[in-house]
């Protein structure tokens, strides 16, 4: 027999501590280690996640450095190298299998071609680990492919059938690499005794296929039987097994590998003594805390232990068994219990934390009660645990008298678990006695692990263990085998209590003699011993390969250190010098200034920097940080001297100190998240209306000093720059931004260092270090991938705003929901609401959940609740197809960790992000995710909150989208960011000083109607024409850079009149916006530009999204039509619009229009920045002018359409455009007095400010959002976490009582009117009595109400009115309702009746949408 020269254990267990094959393994990799070296590879999934070090492996990343990389260009799968964290240190290969998920069909249907392996019923947990046994085959074969020579001889071992993909893969595309294939225990026969059938007894009458049919298992027991079918060997580890596989996967084991253990297992002597008493110590320590009574020390300890299994491992006859015990009048000692098997758990469980806490003197008092729950760690679902239930019901209940105290570990043992903090191997020291009753137990590891510490146990003949020692070791006491049918629990259980009692009842000397021959029973099992049998079917793999040779490829690779010859090169080999500037105390005061966004909204501080170079200002886009840098030693010199530069720095420093000093005075903080901001021109961290929008909110917040931070993320590259071809296409131009040279800061730690957070991607950690902008008094903290530990295409998440595909969206708002709740947590800021701008940010939910579940042990429900009441969700989005959504294959990719963190089903953290909850086609949406995680959502517009409650009314399907909680607060603008200079000194010189603190206040607006029309005309005069010389420059650089013709670029310029009516249109270039409205009639469009008597420009900017060709197309268009000779200088598209640009056009044309699609503008704040500045507004009454609109201030098109063909219905809106701008706007514009002056659209621009600018600034918005909902968040939020969540529990108890008793409700009895006996006439009384059946609640759980609504083609959906039902009556399961009122309207009326739970704790009724229907 000759050993191989390569070993590839591959197991969904190799550094992933799940159950026994893991201690298999582990305690296995020690011999191979010792005979193959290095050579022993161990192969395992890469899942764990959110930690750098797993416990159970050392990545180092020097181990096949080369060898990785091409693994991850050549295959796309991730591979982490480094050792296994066990006896021997195995190499450790850990795959990240998730890149596959794209392929997974590709994959699944080339093995049903190849293997006819029936994948079409597996569900993801048969994909996810097919997925991974395929990466594995991939990466064994590149590993033997680059690192292998041709003369060694290779076996790749896989467990399980969740590995089995490998076999098929390395025996189709790599057969000279030999296979092995061992089942632990079959599927279907774990299935079978699982759902209670018998097996043993009927094993030859199963069919195979038609029992994994009835089990839903289909796939599982393909895989499994093809796997073992097509190894070249195939093992398992016990004869009992072996009768299955042959039944099950029709092929007979070639050997039986039972399992063994380590030689150092094996501990005797005064170590044993020493290991035992600390164990027990420990275990008492614990039974008082959770009796409340000193437990006597001489009790018999007694453990079962292993996989959570309640049937399967006899867990049902162990508690069974104590149940007799208790009642045992023979029983000569206390018997101490306990039940150690991993459950769903977050933490040690509090009571008992606390009295373990406490020091106790029995001996004065034992006054304590049992802890609540006979569990040491908390228990999720504890009221469905199977463990407690069966304790209770059998009576355990650790009573005074009771004879058997119990207690429940439901924690794997690994050292750290908070109560006992002890290894299992050294926990099992401390017991007397262990018994595992099982039925279904193919080798059973646990028993053996006992008679290894000198301990007796109990098994059964059922247990492949069990029956090895029947056949070898006859008479031994160590291990009693116990016969087990399938129906005889009873006789078992009683058999198991005699041979307790028998056992307890030893002296110490026979009771030695037992556990001496254990261990000379366990040194019978040492893997020296056993590891023969796995070497033997190695041997015979490698001899079914012998003939393959002749495929081995000759790639052999050695990873050596590359030689470089540095020769000197003709080339300049440039190096960095960094000079800091020494400023004085003044010149100190301006960088604080310009490091401060604060300075781009206050107009003395404008012009401030613009004193010391405004060309240059100008030139670095109004970045007063890169002007400062780029400030030479003589000009900051005579800054100094220069005395009015120095008052004026002064003044400005001054009111700004006097401004950053005044404090919040609420301590609830805000924390808003949002993905781009707009706060200035030079901080491209923004796109369009969202993040204008968001930068507004935060200058906002600070002007009214509210408590406020803000997330985001800071892209390299911002959204990108436009420019345009001849032909008029887009083009995008990304250029990178220099940070140092922004008004950035690195957030440091207390420690001084940058804080940084991670987030766990696949197959790596991912970084982010955080920066800081000082918004005026608010925090905007951005976070950067960008950074040295990051890979490339990970430095490149926070490259581009809105770049990339799908899976770079999900890696952003990763960073930007999970990572931001991180930087939150690692700065200890704890905001009491979240408010989160765009379904971008929900994320931050869920990592909220997981910190409630994870650090306060809270149920998933109450966890939910928590997050729930203190989230705002603001949605900007009028189309579903608007919302980002990703495939489950996304979420799994880089959120497969979640569900069990917050501990819920994979099932069902998928619906959190579904509407349609069960279906598995819907895609994840993060604005379903952020509306189920957050108690208030809302629009932005009146209109677009109705939209928004239509376009998710599917999640509350018992209610009428008009009766949904979604509500709106219309969207503003920040009036100093977004108001000329000019119009501000008039203002402030109007209205008064502090105008900006009252600028929401109509009253103060009024006062604008005493200024004189010439003033007013004079300041529009001065615009147009600083608009028009900017248009001058602007146009001619944008016509030169598409290499445009002299002789237009001059036309062009000399057509540009400041004394045209001017009218803009700058937008983002998507088609619902429909720029091609004025365009669709092209002569009448001529005539109105080209009347010389009335000239007539039309501006149009704007970005087209890179992917949206169709928008772009709307651009190319616009660049021809002003090519017309006709409409040369009269029609004309300004490039890269940004915030400058928006600024100019909105304050400076005549008239702002907008023409959306109708009801697609979520509100569209460009026409409220013209407001401010006087400027008209002529839009469709949709988003923010359906309600802003007044008439002799602006011009409408209807809201309502008139046709259903949007064709039609753009012909009609496009005739209304051209015959309001020829019989209105154009007339009233050139309509002059004696002084030439157009006194009546001045008195339009009048109306304007008076009755619309005061309704739509950024300070009416905030107070909406503080007074519609940050207010009662706040309120309740408090209420829930007080006195530990107290209310909270309530009210999660009340819904899980309520949603069990829901479908108990029946009617029991109706009264109503019968119209077929007589119709109701006016005068009458509509009278209705309801009688419910309600068992489980109580009074005031349900209320009943009454509908009416009409039917419109035959389908109802119009609601008229709803009346609720009084409580007329209840008792003991029943309540009974009543109605009464006058009929006033005749004609036929549909109703019905609605049954729905009530709570006054609840903020709406969609925070419980169950609903039943009379």
């Amino acid at each position: 027999m000759k050993n191989p020269n390569y070993i590839f254990e591959t197991s969904w267990e190799v550094c992933n501590m799940i159950g026994g094959i893991y201690t298999v393994l582990s305690t296995k990799a020690e011999e191979l280690t010792q005979l193959l070296g290095d050579h022993y590879i161990t192969v395992g999934p890469d899942i764990v996640k959110e930690s750098h070090e797993t416990l159970y492996f050392i990545e180092d990343s020097n181990l096949f450095q080369e060898w990785r990389e091409k693994v991850a260009s050549n295959l796309g799968i991730k591979v982490r190298v480094g050792r296994w964290k066990i006896s021997g240190n195995p190499i450790a290969v850990l795959v990240d299998y998730t890149s596959l998920y794209p392929i997974k069909n590709e994959i699944l249907g080339h093995l049903w071609e190849q293997y006819q392996l029936d994948s079409i019923q597996g569900q993801w947990d048969y994909i996810e680990p097919v997925m991974f046994g395929f990466a594995a085959g991939k990466v064994i074969e590149s590993f033997v492919d680059w690192c292998v020579g041709v003369d060694n001889t290779v076996v790749a071992q896989f467990h399980e059938w969740m590995t089995g993909a490998g076999v098929l893969y390395l025996k189709e595309q790599c057969p000279q690499i030999s296979t092995v294939f061992t089942t632990h225990a079959t599927y279907l026969g774990r299935a079978i005794s699982g759902n209670g059938l018998p097996l043993y007894g009927k094993l030859d009458s199963y069919n195979p296929q038609t029992m994994a049919s009835r089990f839903n298992i289909v796939s599982q027991q393909s895989m499994e039987s093809k796997s073992a079918q097509n190894a070249d060997v195939f093992t398992t580890v016990s004869d009992i097994t072996a009768q299955e596989c042959e039944c099950f996967l029709n092929r007979k084991p070639d050997f039986i590998t039972i399992n063994g253990i380590n030689s150092d297992s094996v501990v005797d002597g005064k170590e044993k003594e020493r290991l035992r008493a600390m164990s027990r110590e420990k275990v008492f320590a614990v039974a008082d805390a959770i009796c409340g009574r000193k437990v006597p020390r001489d009790s018999f300890l007694i453990l079962n232990s292993g996989r959570y299994e309640f049937h399967n491992k006899g867990i049902d006859l162990f508690i069974k068994m104590l149940a007799n015990l208790n009642k045992e009048q023979s029983l000569q000692r206390d018997i101490v219990a306990v039940i150690a098997v991993p459950g769903n758990i977050s933490g040690p469980y509090d009571e008992l934390a606390h009295r373990l806490n406490k020091t106790w003197d029995f001996a004065k008092d034992n006054v304590e009660t049992t802890t609540e729950y006979p569990i040491t760690h908390h228990l999720f679902d504890f009221q469905y645990d199977s463990v407690l239930n069966a304790l209770r019901d059998n009576g355990l209940n650790n009573a005074e008298n009771d004879k058997v105290k119990v207690m429940f570990v439901p924690a794997y043992l690994n050292g750290d678990d908070g109560i006992f903090n002890i290894k299992y191997s050294d926990f099992l020291f401390g017991f007397d006695l262990t018994v595992f009753p099982s039925y279904y137990e193919p080798w059973g590891y646990t028993p053996l692990e006992s008679i290894s510490h000198g301990i007796p146990t109990v098994t059964t003949d059922v247990a492949g263990f069990g029956k090895y020692i029947l056949e070898n070791y006859f008479n031994t006491e160590a291990v009693t085998v116990i016969h087990r049918t399938e129906n005889d629990s009873n006789n078992v259980a009683r058999e198991l209590t005699d041979v307790v009692i028998d056992i307890a009842s030893l002296n110490t000397m026979k009771y030695n003699e037992i556990a001496d021959n254990a261990f000379e029973i366990a040194k019978t099992f040492v893997w020296k011993k056993l590891i023969v049998n796995y070497l033997k079917a190695y041997d015979m793999a490698v001899g079914k390969s012998a003939g393959k040779d002749y495929l081995k490829k000759t790639k052999k690779y050695s990873e050596v250190l590359r030689v470089f010859d540095y020769k000197k090169q003709d080339s300049p080999t440039w190096k960095k010098m960094l000079v800091e500037p020494a400023y004085s105390k003044e010149m100190k005061k301006l960088q604080e200034l310009a490091n401060n966004v604060w300075w781009c909204w206050n107009i003395d501080a404008v012009e401030l920097f613009e004193y010391i170079d405004a060309e240059a200002f100008e030139r670095l886009e109004q970045n007063p940080v890169a002007l400062i840098k780029n400030l030479t030693k003589f000009q900051i010199e005579s800054l100094e001297q220069d005395k009015e530069f120095v008052a004026k720095l002064d003044k400005v420093y001054d009111r700004f100190v006097k401004y950053m000093s005044q404090k919040p005075s609420d301590d609830n903080k805000i924390a808003y998240f949002s993905m781009e901001y707009g706060l200035l021109k030079s901080l491209k961290i923004y796109s369009g209306g969202l993040g204008i929008l968001a930068g507004d909110y935060l200058k906002q917040a600070s002007d009214s000093n509210a408590n406020m931070l803000a997330i985001g993320l800071l892209y390299r590259y911002g959204y990108f720059n436009q420019a345009l071809s001849v032909s008029g296409e887009q083009l995008s131009q990304y250029l990178p931004q220099k940070f140092s040279g922004l008004p950035l800061e690195p957030v440091r730690g207390d420690d001084g260092n940058w804080v940084t957070i991670s987030i766990a991607f696949p197959g790596r950690i991912v970084y982010a270090k955080a920066w800081k902008v000082n918004v005026g008094r608010v925090s905007l903290y951005l976070l950067d991938t960008d950074i040295q530990q990051n890979s490339p295409q990970d430095r490149a998440i926070t490259g581009q705003l809105y770049g990339g595909d799908n899976e770079m969206r999900i890696k952003q708002e990763m960073f930007l929901g999970i990572g931001g709740i991180r930087l939150l947590n690692a700065l200890n800021i704890k905001p009491t609401i979240y408010h989160c701008n765009e379904g971008h940010a929900a994320f931050c939910g869920l990592e909220r959940l997981s910190n409630y579940v994870s650090n306060n042990n809270l149920d998933f429900d109450v966890a939910k609740e928590l997050v729930r009441a203190s989230t705002l969700f603001t949605t900007h989005t009028p189309v579903p197809a608007g919302h980002d959504a990703f495939e489950e294959h996304l979420m799994r990719t880089y959120l497969p960790h979640y569900a069990n963190r917050i501990n819920i089903s994979w099932e069902d953290f998928m619906s959190l992000g579904r509407i349609r909850k069960k279906d598995p086609n819907e895609k994840f949406s993060m604005s379903v995710l952020a509306t189920n995680l957050s108690q208030e959502v809302n629009g932005v517009s009146r209109i677009h909150g109705r939209v928004s409650r239509e376009m998710f009314q599917k999640m509350w399907p018992g209610y009428f989208a008009e009766e949904n909680h979604i509500g709106y607060v219309t969207n503003g603008v920040h009036l100093p960011t977004w108001t000329d200079r000019n119009w501000q000194r008039l203002y402030s010189e109007v209205f008064g000083e502090n105008y900006i603190d009252n600028q929401s206040d109509p009253a103060v607006w009024e006062k604008i109607k005493d200024v004189k029309d010439e003033v007013i005309w004079g300041i529009r005069k001065k615009l147009k024409h600083n608009l028009i010389e900017f248009l001058k420059v602007k146009i001619a650089e944008d016509m030169q850079n598409r290499s445009e013709s002299p002789r237009l670029i001059l036309d062009t310029i000399e057509n540009l009149n400041e004394n045209a009516l001017i009218i803009g249109f700058a937008r983002r270039f998507a088609t619902y916006k429909r720029a091609h409205l004025l365009f669709t009639n092209i002569e009448r469009l001529s005539k109105i530009v080209n009347d010389a008597n009335r000239p007539v420009i039309f501006l149009f900017a704007g970005k087209a999204h890179p992917n949206d060709k169709a928008g772009q197309d709307l651009i190319k268009n616009i660049i021809e039509v002003a090519r017309r000779n006709d409409f040369v200088g009269k029609v004309l598209f300004i490039n890269n619009y940004d915030m400058e640009i928006g600024k100019l056009l909105t304050s400076s044309v005549d008239v702002w229009m907008n023409t959306p699609t109708r009801p697609l503008e979520a509100s569209g704040t460009s026409g409220e920045k013209a407001v401010m500045n006087g400027t008209l507004n002529f839009s469709v009454l949709d988003g923010w002018w359906a309600e802003g609109y007044r008439p002799n201030a602006g011009w409408a098109i209807k809201e309502e359409r008139t046709y259903s063909d949007q064709r039609y219905q753009d012909e009609l809106d496009a005739e209304t455009i051209y015959n309001t701008l020829e019989n209105e706007i154009i007339p009233l514009y050139f309509n002059r007095d004696e002084d030439n002056v157009p006194s009546q659209w001045i008195s339009f621009m009048k109306n304007n400010l008076t009755g619309i600018a005061p309704f739509y600034t950024m300070k009416r918005m905030l107070d909406d959002y503080f007074n519609q909902y940050y207010l009662k968040l706040i309120e309740r939020t408090n209420i829930l976490r007080t006195d530990k969540y107290k209310k909270a529990l309530e009210i999660v108890e009340w819904k899980r009582n309520v949603n069990a008793n829901w479908d108990k409700i029946e009617v029991e009895s109706i009264k109503v009117p019968d119209p077929d006996v007589r119709p109701l006439t006016f005068g009458d009384e509509f009278v209705a009595e309801i009688t419910l059946k309600t068992p489980g609640l109580k009074k005031g759980d349900v209320g009943v109400e009454i509908l009416f609504a009409d039917k419109v083609n035959d389908v109802i959906d119009k609601l008229i009115s709803v009346k609720p039902l009084d409580l007329v009556d209840y008792g003991e399961g029943w309540a009974r309702y009543y109605i009464s009122m006058p009929v006033q309207y005749s004609g036929v009326f549909n109703y019905t009746f609605r049954i729905f739970p009530t709570n006054a704790d609840l903020p709406h009724r969609q925070d419980l949408p169950l609903v039943k229907w009379i």
